[in-house]
């Protein structure tokens, strides 16, 4: 499905002085992802998605997300998790499937979050596939 929601008008998030790149997630190619709710001080929160072939488990990608925010002295909770494909050359994201550990995303969040840093891709969610 695509869906045409507001996007999110930064592509990092600053809490506290503090600031993360609210997406990091490979060029290109198929990988899973988490999203992270960012808690900021104010009682606010932001979004975060982040995604990487490297992870052989969601849990490995939200880990090293954790670690970097509590570094800076940042709370977070994964939501949930999927996959990501990106094709680079045809600037095209789909956001799709689920993780086991965390369970399925908001991938309509995600494309919201995802559009902010690529305004010019074509990005689409399903919720089919794994």
């Amino acid at each position: 499905d695509t869906v045409d929601l507001d996007t999110v008008d930064m592509d990092t998030v600053e809490t506290d002085k503090v600031t993360l790149d609210a997406v990091d997630i490979d060029a290109d190619g198929v990988f899973k992802y988490v999203l992270i709710q960012l808690y900021r001080s104010d009682g606010g929160s932001d979004w975060l998605v982040r995604g990487h072939a490297w992870a052989e488990y969601h849990d490995d990608i939200y880990q090293r997300t954790l670690s970097e925010a509590q570094a800076k002295g940042l709370d977070t909770e994964c939501v949930g998790g999927g996959r990501i494909k990106v094709e680079k050359e045809k600037r095209e994201i789909c956001v799709y499937g689920y993780s086991v550990g965390y369970g399925r995303a908001d991938h309509e969040r995600t494309v919201s979050v995802l559009r902010a840093r690529y305004p010019d891709y074509h990005i689409h969610w399903s919720n089919e596939g794994y």
